[in-house]
């Protein structure tokens, strides 16, 4: 499992990921699920991955080329003219390798064994920044108004937190400590989603990145929050009213 959030803010895109891919007594893997590539002055594009980790990764190795010398690669994001464009390209990728392998394994009618879905994010010169959610299917979504930021992978754990606290005029550094919160929660739930994880910051027209850096267990940072959080959450309970056991039981008898 994993989870993955892209934000869109009036001043850029927010991302995050964890890297864990499957949990267990003894198995547990790191696996980086963030990529981006830039031009600077001209583009910057970021894809988060969840899913099937082969299906993922053959994706990104076809959109950098990788079967070809160094020298020989070309990476067609780089080149498309809208982030649109972009967009479609990863999704019809996607598709056909989910497709391929299904069939290629005998099991056509359970391709959901090599399903996954991404994150795109970015912006081109000239254009607004874009944020895209695309499905196993290939087909695709954009971030609006209405539907700010995207999440991928286990969802449920975060999402509370990050309705509440989202603000789309909010600081870069709001947005990743809302996204710090939403992580920890979803951490202390669920195993199979684990730190490190990924943090990179995409500024409006900047087309380089604003910030990046990968957060462990032992980040000050992420500890700070997660022990502040968990003492913020008693403490606001602890002043909520009281529930009083006398008082049904009189409201019963009358």
């Amino acid at each position: 499992m994993t989870y993955c959030v892209g934000m869109m803010l009036d001043r850029g895109l927010v991302l995050m990921s964890d890297t864990r891919t499957n949990s267990g007594v003894d198995n547990i893997s790191t696996f980086r699920k963030m990529y981006h590539w830039s031009f600077p002055g001209e583009r910057i594009i970021s894809i988060m991955t969840a899913g099937n980790l082969a299906t993922t990764q053959a994706v990104i190795s076809q959109l950098e080329e990788r079967t070809k010398a160094p020298s020989e690669r070309h990476n067609c994001l780089l080149e498309a003219p809208t982030m649109y464009q972009v967009a479609t390209i990863i999704g019809n990728l996607l598709q056909d390798i989910i497709s391929t392998r299904a069939t290629d394994n005998g099991q056509k009618a359970a391709a959901g064994t090599f399903s996954a879905s991404m994150i795109v994010a970015g912006q081109i010169k000239g254009m607004e920044p874009r944020l895209y959610l695309i499905y196993p299917e290939g087909n695709f979504i954009e971030a609006s108004y209405d539907t700010p930021f995207f999440q991928i992978g286990e969802t449920k754990y975060g999402r509370p937190i990050l309705i509440r606290g989202y603000d789309r005029d909010m600081s870069f550094e709001s947005a990743v400590k809302l996204m710090t919160v939403s992580f920890d929660s979803t951490l202390k739930a669920n195993l199979s989603v684990g730190l490190p994880l990924d943090l990179l910051v995409i500024g409006r027209d900047e087309f380089v990145p604003k910030h990046e850096r990968r957060i462990d267990g032992n980040d000050p940072y992420f500890r700070a929050i997660s022990t502040g959080w968990s003492e913020a959450l008693r403490a606001a309970l602890d002043a909520l009213p009281d529930y009083r056991m006398e008082q049904r039981a009189y409201e019963r008898v009358r």
